[in-house]
């Protein structure tokens, strides 16, 4: 865009038509966890305007504003760097942890939210596993699933396990983790089926209706 006689470039530096100082124009280099994130930044994007298919690692060398040694010195390929570049979202994205006094209160919240935030990403994810991710790495959906959760599913929410416990709600040593689980694989299994975000409805139905009641009895 062009503000009298100067240029106004992609990153919102202005700069005249006149050769400008080497120290001015000279883009900052970026080094170790700060250019890891913008590659994976980098691939992100690639990703999602793309799709898993077109993507490749001089697509996202050039959208990154780098050589393509660069990524290849982190990762050996395009999958290795989508599932990187899942991760790197995914953790870059948390979920709040809501404190509403109640276990169904907390529930409702997180599942919400849960649904809410992680709509797109399942489908970006689901998208890319379709479309050769899987095949590429040999691996199942599960292992997928660990590569880019790891064993962040149970221990992230715990602590709202742990309030319901410290309140009397539940008494944690006598519920077995799978279960504990299984509103939020729940809530898992619809954004991947679906695609879009979980229906109010829905969520009230595993908090109230399948949750609830397996754990009500195990008060302390």
């Amino acid at each position: 865009m062009l503000i009298g006689n100067a240029i106004l470039p992609y990153d919102g530096a202005v700069t005249t038509s006149a050769a400008a100082p080497a120290a001015a124009s000279a883009p900052r280099r970026r080094r170790g966890p700060a250019l890891e994130a913008a590659l994976l930044d980098a691939a992100w994007d690639e990703l999602v305007e793309t799709g898993f298919a077109k993507l490749t690692m001089e697509s996202v060398a050039a959208r990154a504003g780098t050589g393509i040694a660069v990524l290849y010195r982190r990762w050996a390929n395009k999958d290795e760097l989508v599932l990187a570049a899942l991760e790197h979202y995914r953790s870059r994205h948390p979920i709040e942890l809501p404190d509403t006094g109640t276990l169904r209160g907390d529930l409702l919240a997180a599942l919400t939210g849960m649904g809410e935030t992680r709509a797109a990403f399942f489908a970006v994810t689901a998208a890319a596993a379709f479309s050769g991710l899987l095949a590429g790495t040999g691996l199942t959906p599960s292992q997928v699933r660990d590569r880019i959760i790891g064993d962040q599913r149970l221990p992230r929410v715990q602590a709202i396990y742990q309030r319901a416990h410290d309140r009397g709600e539940i008494d944690l040593e006598r519920i077995p983790p799978a279960v504990l689980a299984m509103p939020f694989d729940l809530v898992r299994h619809d954004l991947l089926m679906n695609l879009k975000p979980v229906p109010p409805a829905r969520i009230r139905s595993i908090v109230d209706e399948l949750f609830l009641p397996l754990v009500s009895g195990r008060a302390t």
